[in-house]
């Protein structure tokens, strides 16, 4: 899977520096082209022309180093990759743009105010002006179809580069036309129309450039679009389990997305479906940025619909110790809960008995509603018991186990009985077959009620171990 995305961003990144070179190639020609036909018509609307295209050849040289360094892979310096670099280049091509119209405006003002406006009507300038049409047509729309696949901002801007171009020399055009009309028909003012045609074109790029401007600047300060976060924590929210979205931040470099969010999940929940929501909550980021870094931090909270056991079961998990055998009983009007902790063997009762004190008094803060606690301690054992086997014993310790099953009509059978010694102590297990249909708790009682049977006749098996299973599942 890895190497298929990895195939595929580098496809991306080639189309990338493909058209980004093709369009510095098409920007350096367009440039001599405009500069040779404005020096030899005079024109200033064609040498701004020229001057914006020169613009663009800069930038487009630039585009094509953000592009390189924008696709190399994240680094110790760079943890967030170097997007960022498509950003600069952007920012840096609004600002030449910008540079480039007030010039224009100045020296189209200058011409005006001390009348240096003589031009020579040829043929040719329109010819390369046509050619730069078509020219830039193509090429923004390349750059323009690349750019919304790959999510490219500096494509992006190349692209209105060069659409911009379209509209700059249609206004050129018609101010060369519109002067040689005036010198055939000797109309005086029409002679300002190449200058004006250019202070009118470099507004328009100039108000253009200003938009795009603001956007990038946006981009490099981490400023994304308020509904593509409400998106988000919407599309987080529906994900089964999650309680609260405590705090979601998405950000963009380049053409990739970073969605960082911390989410308060169940603290009832275990590791595993823990990381099922993680999974779940990056897949519903993915619904709305498919392509999106996601980091999920994940914290615990306490449901509202958390049962008393729930809240005990919780501050034990807190605690990290493992209990069994809890009950809450009504006494007197009050709650009382009941409970086996297991804690290491090796611990001393002052200690263990400290430490019970410390959780009792924990749980009674999470669940003010119960009135009294009585904690049982087992030991958990520390050590990887070795048993010997007993084959006499468990002859004997068998048919007796057999024996007190047979007083019991819920019990088919028992099977599977190993008997074993670890020290001083007899250890017995086996599996109890049972109805399908019968309820957990008539299974608890007699399972129990089995053991306690067994045990008067049998007083020195220190443990014993029932493992219950349904009759479909007896194969015996």
């Amino acid at each position: 899977m890895s190497g298929a995305v990895s195939r595929t961003a580098s496809r991306i990144s080639a189309e990338k520096r493909r058209v980004a070179l093709r369009s510095m190639m098409a920007a350096g020609a367009m440039t001599l082209l405009k500069l040779a036909a404005g020096l030899f018509s005079g024109s200033l609307g064609v040498l701004s022309d020229a001057a914006h295209s020169a613009l663009d050849l800069a930038g487009s040289a630039l585009t094509f180093f953000s592009v390189r360094v924008s696709d190399k892979p994240a680094d110790e310096d760079h943890t967030y990759g170097h997007g960022k670099f498509e950003n600069l280049s952007a920012f840096g091509e609004a600002g030449l743009m910008a540079i480039s119209c007030a010039w224009i405006v100045w020296e189209a003002m200058q011409r005006m105010i001390l009348g240096t406006m003589e031009l020579h009507h040829s043929i040719w300038p329109v010819l390369v002006l046509l050619a730069s049409i078509a020219v830039d047509y193509r090429r923004s729309r390349q750059l323009r179809r690349v750019a919304d696949r790959t999510g490219s901002p500096a494509l992006a801007t190349d692209a209105f580069h060069f659409a911009s171009d379209i509209w700059s020399t249609l206004a050129v055009l018609a101010g060369l036309g519109a002067a040689w009309i005036g010198q055939r028909v000797g109309v005086v003012w029409l002679r300002y129309a190449d200058p004006c045609a250019a202070i009118m074109v470099s507004l328009m790029i100039l108000r253009l450039t200003f938009r795009l401007g603001r956007e990038t600047v946006a981009a490099l300060v981490d400023e994304v679009p308020g509904e593509v976060r409400s998106q988000v924590l919407n599309e987080v929210t529906r994900v089964r389990g999650v309680l609260e979205i405590e705090q979601a931040r998405v950000r963009r470099a380049g053409a990739a997305y970073f969605a960082d969010l911390t989410v308060a999940l169940p603290r009832s929940d275990t590791f595993e479906h823990t990381g099922e929501h993680v999974r779940e909550i990056t897949d519903a980021v993915h619904r709305v940025l498919p392509e999106a870094d996601v980091v999920v931090h994940t914290v615990p909270r306490q449901d509202f619909s958390e049962s008393i056991f729930d809240r005990v079961r919780a501050v034990a998990a807190r605690n990290n110790v493992n209990v069994h055998d809890l009950s809450v009983q009504l006494r007197n009007g009050q709650l009382r809960v009941e409970l086996h902790v297991e804690l290491d063997e090796t611990l001393p009762l002052r200690q263990a008995h400290s430490f019970v004190t410390g959780m009792e008094a924990e749980i009674l803060r999470e669940a003010p509603e119960i009135g009294s606690i009585l904690t049982h301690i087992e030991s958990e054992p520390a050590t990887i018991e070795k048993p010997e086997a007993m084959a006499e014993a468990e002859r004997r310790i068998g048919q007796v186990l057999r024996q007190a099953a047979a007083e019991f009509a819920e019990i088919k059978d028992v099977h599977e009985i190993t008997v074993s010694r670890s020290g001083d102590h007899i250890y017995l297990s086996c599996h109890c077959t049972l109805p399908d249909d019968l309820p957990m708790q008539r299974v608890h009682e007699a399972i129990t009620s089995l053991e306690d049977r067994f045990k008067l006749e049998c007083p020195e098996v220190y443990r014993v171990t029932i493992h219950p299973e349904p009759a479909t599942d007896n194969r015996r």
